[in-house]
């Protein structure tokens, strides 16, 4: 069924001018959710939360189904996020819809807390005080949710979304309800909240750098984000003091920023992260003495060694100083020409077709069939730029904004190649002919479709080369695959390694490497990976 079709047929079920005014009839709408259908249950919702803002009940039932809501909306939205967080950019028109869809669900779901605020309800002619600090809260978890949303999509922000999420926390100040705890039934274990904690975890996460991380890493950091959160402190900043490195203005629309880059006088807020900074010091000595990381709340589904990596790479954007660069950018001009995948990178590393070298020659079904299709041409250069295309050689342009020695920034503001982030490729410059070997860091997509990427060199000019398993007995052979070879380069402190693809890497495996000659090799330790290939350090046996 289509999209239009599915809202109608949606409409259909509640008649258009029911107001739901008891906790009954919108209990009853609440439990015929179709949430084995994401995208209809969707639609219900988006509906039920139209009723309530168009007719409101009184100010306490509104409350309560709000709150009845909370469980099913964020099963639905998560369900539905499936469909393009983890894709490669830009996003399909399904995926791409999919994401509208979940943003404006968290967008109706903070107005309708914050119309609920408006409605009355006191005792004895005072404000609740407890009532208010959970709508705030629930505010601030919404319009909070819409920039997550952006990061797991990797998706640009618009403007004014951090300036609706300081509104409802300045509302948490001004009525001094800011630190009140409250119940969240989304936590877990059951723990309370309060606005300033919820709002802390917002901006740890989007100072991470969230753009750079993979899904599973973005994951753990909102996590961790939360639950460590409390420990961090929120105060307004001393005009007789110093400005801190980093502060929060809750007029400017950001997050945490440079004092220095602030534009004008506002209402700056430092950050204390003592508490957390020693947490995370106590957390990672502890894992180093081998602890678990599930006993330690870390979580289940995350090695020791893959939390202390993350936890140290954390360290530094949450201790609120800014990291100094290793290389001076500065702007550039010009375009760049960039491949993807291992076939084509290559192809243009290696400056021909890939073979299997010597008597090893085998040919797959498709190349078979594509020689035999076209055994009548004998131009053989046009049978080459034939097949280049049908493999995907071609180059996508992209416009350098600034480099540095260690990388580039870059912009594609016309269609083409899907990307994704940590991915391998290879990048050269408009006016030289040395293709490098390089790293998507980090990736997004701005709103009008264009794609923006922080590029990351791998040290050294690389190698295109063949590998292929290590015969363990006389006579065994195995078929090679594409991979390169990066020397060392000791003023960067790099030992020589091997760019081979997922799930080659074991401790001590053999490889049989060949570039004009055979030769044996033993990998020793992982110095990287991404999301297509490993980095391994090796030696020549």
């Amino acid at each position: 069924m289509g999209t239009e079709n599915m809202m109608q047929a949606v409409l259909a079920k509640v008649p258009a001018g029911l107001k739901i005014s008891d906790l009954q009839t919108g209990f009853r709408i609440l439990s015929r959710l179709p949430l084995a259908n994401s995208q209809q249950a969707a639609f219900e919702i988006s509906h039920f939360l139209d009723r309530l803002l168009q007719t409101p009940p009184a100010g306490e039932v509104y409350l309560q189904l709000l709150e009845q809501t909370r469980i099913s909306l964020c099963f639905v939205a998560e369900e539905l996020a499936r469909q393009y967080v983890n894709k490669p950019l830009p996003l399909g028109d399904t995926e791409a819809n999919a994401f509208r869809q979940v943003v404006a669900i968290w967008q109706k779901a903070a107005r309708a807390y914050a119309h609920c605020a408006q409605l009355p309800s006191s005792i004895d002619g005072k404000v609740d005080s407890q009532r208010l600090a959970m709508i705030l809260h629930r505010c601030i978890y919404y319009a909070g949710m819409v920039i997550v949303e952006h990061h797991r999509a990797r998706q640009a922000l618009p403007a004014g979304v951090w300036l609706k999420l300081h509104g409802y926390y300045s509302s948490a100040e001004e009525w001094g309800v800011a630190t009140l705890a409250v119940p969240d039934s989304l936590d877990p274990l059951g723990r309370s909240s309060h606005c300033t904690a919820a709002f802390i975890a917002l901006l740890l996460a989007e100072l991470a750098g969230p753009y750079g991380f993979s899904i599973r890493e973005m994951g753990l950091v909102r996590r961790w984000a939360d639950k460590w959160s409390p420990l961090v402190s929120l105060h307004p900043v001393d005009t007789q003091e110093p400005l801190p490195e980093l502060v929060v203005d809750l007029l400017l629309d950001c997050g945490l920023r440079s004092a220095r880059d602030r534009l004008q006088a506002g209402r700056p807020r430092r950050i204390d992260v003592t508490r957390l900074l020693s947490q995370i010091h106590q957390i990672r000595k502890q894992l180093q003495l081998g602890v678990a990381p599930e006993q330690l709340g870390l979580g289940e589904d995350c090695s020791g060694a893959f939390c202390d990596r993350l936890l140290r790479r954390l360290h530094q954007p949450w201790s609120m100083s800014r990291a100094a660069r290793k290389c001076r950018r500065h702007e550039a001009s010009g375009s760049a020409k960039v491949a993807i995948g291992f076939a084509a990178i290559h192809y243009h590393i290696s400056g021909k077709e890939f073979g299997q070298p010597e008597g090893s020659a085998s040919y797959s079904r498709e190349e078979f069939e594509s020689l035999f299709a076209f055994r009548h041409m004998l131009d053989s250069a046009q049978l080459l730029e034939i097949r280049q295309a049908q493999l995907g050689f071609a180059f996508d342009t992209w416009q350098v904004l600034d480099e540095s020695a260690s990388g580039f920034r870059l912009l594609r503001s016309i269609p083409g190649r899907k990307f994704e982030a940590r991915q391998l490729l290879s990048i050269c410059q408009h006016n030289g002919s040395l293709h490098l070997l390089a790293q998507v860091v980090w990736l997004m997509q701005e709103q009008g479709g264009g794609l923006l990427a922080g590029i990351a060199a791998l040290p050294g000019r690389p190698q295109a080369v063949a590998v292929r398993p290590a015969a363990q007995a006389a006579g065994a052979t195995g078929a090679y695959v594409r991979a390169f070879m990066l020397p060392a380069v000791s003023s960067l402190g790099a030992e020589q390694s091997l760019i081979l693809p997922p799930g080659w890497y074991r401790p001590e495996r053999e490889l049989e490497v060949y570039t004009e000659r055979r030769m044996r090799v033993k990998l020793l330790r992982r110095v990287g990976d991404g999301a297509d290939f490993e980095r391994v350090s090796f030696v020549v046996l």
